[in-house]
């Protein structure tokens, strides 16, 4: 067992490494608190940075502080530190979403290391990939990255992915008829135009990649709607490649699981020179999520759909200092 004081430059860049985590529309939905006392290291879901249309059990918001929670672990093993988890430690407050403490076993998940030189280069893609299948064995590789967060990860076959994709563009359809909804991903999307929110947060119209030319886009357009002057069209894949995260039960613990494995195949698939991009749109309506699992496989609830592929890396977007959602007691 190891024991390290909780030093302010110790917890900053333990927080700088969380931050750099995906969250839904960019909203880092996180705060931290460092009890010093304790030597504890607290992490809090902030509601007012969650998606009330969009996202409305905020199940988005917990895998958004799920993934930030792994990044963290992620930094610890990396400065030679040893991540003890608890998660939801306070019954009396939901918003308490996990205590980390350093003082755990000297071998606890050593490989997490060598996830670190991920985290400052993996990015949303938005961009078009190329045909190029992605071999079984990396794919396994993903496979096990999940299963080793307590989830799974599914590769859906020619039919289920055509399910999931018709999904998307049904998901599509039911966004450009939900003005509130609408409203709510342009309140997180940043132009250029005046009057929009701060520019350490949302979407910039750089990480927006190109409109689609010709098909529906795998991935979400933050421009449909915002129009962006010199932006590019293209076409994207036919057939793009897709993995389900999952999870058998459906509570506030498993979506914090789910984070923390979504994180976990995301970098461990940059590493693997693979682009990604998160696909949650058809998860975000109720009457279409339960359509997404494969009925054939025991994940009883899909909590990500992960676009992977060969193609450009996404453009890296803002994030808030660490002065803004860290605090110390």
């Amino acid at each position: 067992m190891s024991t390290t004081p909780l030093t302010r430059p110790v917890v900053t860049s333990l927080i700088e490494d969380a931050v750099t985590a995906p969250s839904m529309h960019n909203a880092q939905p996180w705060k931290f608190v460092c009890r010093t006392d304790i030597g504890v290291i607290e992490l809090h879901g902030d509601p007012l940075r969650g998606m009330p249309h969009e996202d409305p059990d905020h199940r988005a918001l917990h895998l958004g502080c799920g993934a930030a929670l792994f990044a963290l672990r992620v930094g610890a093993v990396h400065g030679g530190l040893h991540p003890v988890v608890r998660l939801l430690p306070s019954a009396e407050d939901p918003w308490h979403l996990a205590d980390v403490r350093l003082d755990g076993p000297d071998d606890a998940d050593s490989d997490l290391g060598a996830l670190h030189e991920a985290l400052a280069r993996r990015h949303t893609s938005r961009f078009p990939f190329t045909e190029e299948r992605v071999p079984s064995e990396v794919l396994e590789g993903l496979r096990a990255a999940a299963l080793r967060e307590g989830c799974r990860l599914v590769v859906p076959g020619p039919w289920h992915t055509d399910t999931v994709m018709d999904l998307v563009h049904v998901s599509e359809l039911f966004e450009a008829a939900d003005s509130a909804v609408r409203a709510e991903i342009a309140a997180w999307t940043r132009t250029g135009t005046e009057g929009e929110g701060p520019d350490t947060e949302g979407i910039p119209a750089s990480a927006f990649g190109p409109r689609q030319y010709d098909v529906t886009s795998p991935v979400r357009d933050f421009g449909s709607h915002r129009p962006v002057p010199g932006r590019d069209s293209a076409r994207f894949e036919k057939r793009p490649q897709i993995a389900l995260l999952g999870t058998a039960e459906d509570t506030p613990e498993d979506w914090l699981k789910a984070g923390q494995a979504m994180h976990r195949v995301l970098l461990q698939a940059t590493l693997d020179g693979l682009a990604s991009s998160l696909m949650s749109q058809p998860l975000e309506w109720p009457e279409l999520r339960a359509e997404a699992r494969d009925p054939g496989s025991t994940t009883g609830f899909v909590h990500m759909v992960i676009r992977l592929g060969y193609g450009p890396q996404g453009e890296a977007t803002p994030r808030r200092p660490v002065s803004d959602v860290l605090s110390f007691d």
